[in-house]
């Protein structure tokens, strides 16, 4: 790439991390983050990116306001980006059995594989959701805790799910309880 003055913002793809989104610029190389490897420091000639998308060309320094507009933009258009969340071993390439109590009634497979992708989507939506109301200019400081509590709940409800997870950090998380209540 020949492009030394790309911004905040531009998104990227790279040979070897996939696509990405610059989060910060330095005097010789950008931060970028990837979707799937988290954010790198790239060198800004490096032959191994290729621009998909420039914003906020310039080489001077950004402020704290075009910095919080560039996040916000980068917010909406990698929205309906999910990261890559891994399915436990024991669950890979099986099937989710939906048996009805009456027996003249046909049962239904699902593929697991399926039914943990639309799990993850919906956790991804939830996340998205709530980084819109945290950001919204709207809502007072209390519509957006009880909104925020609404979701806490939701998360909690899906905690079922943890189960199919490989790693505990992609977990669903409701709302914790301390134990001197």
């Amino acid at each position: 790439m020949e492009q030394t003055t790309l911004g905040i913002g531009t998104r990227l793809q790279h040979t070897q991390y996939g696509p990405g989104v610059i989060v910060a610029v330095r005097y010789a190389t950008y931060l970028i983050s990837f979707i799937n490897h988290g954010i790198k420091e790239i060198d800004k000639t490096d032959s191994n990116l290729d621009e998909i998308i420039a914003e906020n060309v310039t080489a001077e320094l950004e402020t704290v306001s075009e910095t919080e507009k560039s996040l916000l933009k980068i917010l909406r258009l990698w929205g309906g980006v999910s990261e890559v969340v891994a399915l436990g071993d024991r669950w890979k390439g099986g099937t989710m059995l939906l048996q009805p109590y009456d027996k003249t009634q046909k049962s239904k497979e699902i593929p697991i594989d399926d039914f943990f992708h639309k799990i993850v989507m919906l956790r991804d939506r939830l996340r998205v959701l709530e980084q819109n109301i945290n950001s919204s200019k709207n809502l007072a400081d209390e519509e957006k805790v009880n909104i925020q509590q609404y979701i806490t709940r939701c998360y909690g409800s899906l905690t079922t799910f943890n189960v199919l997870f490989k790693n505990k950090e992609n977990w669903f998380v409701g709302e914790k309880t301390s134990k001197e209540d």
